[in-house]
């Protein structure tokens, strides 16, 4: 089961998710480890690091993302993923028109929470922005573990 949340630049928000739900996987009972978290963005640069304020957040959060570089999305990576949550309607849009075959796997993150509205880029915002930004991806993603939980076979097995 691949979980792969996707963004823009994969510098960022998507960035961010992968290592907040890998943190919140690996904090949760067994069973949690048939997952495999990853991200990438719709206009990634191939290998570009985590941007300085997405590091200095998630280091304040217990979480290291130095090692992360982004990926831009591909056919291979949408066709292996159970599950996309993208950050915003209009990146999920995009991946249904270029990956038509991902329909029913493609959701943004609000709404497979049950939650309202994009999560916004914090691209050149400050660090404060960014923090608001990992708590709330913080609060969507533990929803998002809880509903595919919540179902015995879990989502996965759906799709």
């Amino acid at each position: 089961m691949e979980l792969l949340f996707v963004c823009t630049g994969n510098t960022c928000r998507s960035s961010m998710a992968e290592a907040l739900a890998r943190k919140i996987l690996a904090e949760r009972p067994a069973g949690s480890g048939k997952m495999t978290v990853s991200s990438a963005g719709v206009e990634a640069w191939q290998d570009a690091p985590a941007s300085p304020e997405a590091l200095e957040t998630l280091a304040g959060m217990g979480i290291d993302l130095t090692e992360h570089r982004a990926t831009r999305l591909t056919a291979e990576i949408a066709g292996r993923a159970g599950l996309i949550l993208t950050m915003t309607l209009a990146q999920r849009n995009y991946i249904l028109s270029v990956f038509p075959q991902a329909a029913g796997k493609v959701f943004t993150l609000s709404e497979f929470t049950g939650a309202d509205g994009d999560v916004p880029d914090p691209v050149g915002q400050p660090v404060a922005v960014y923090r608001r930004c990992a708590e709330r991806l913080e609060s969507l993603i533990s929803r998002a573990l809880d509903r595919l939980a919540a179902s015995p076979e879990g989502f996965f097995a759906q799709n």
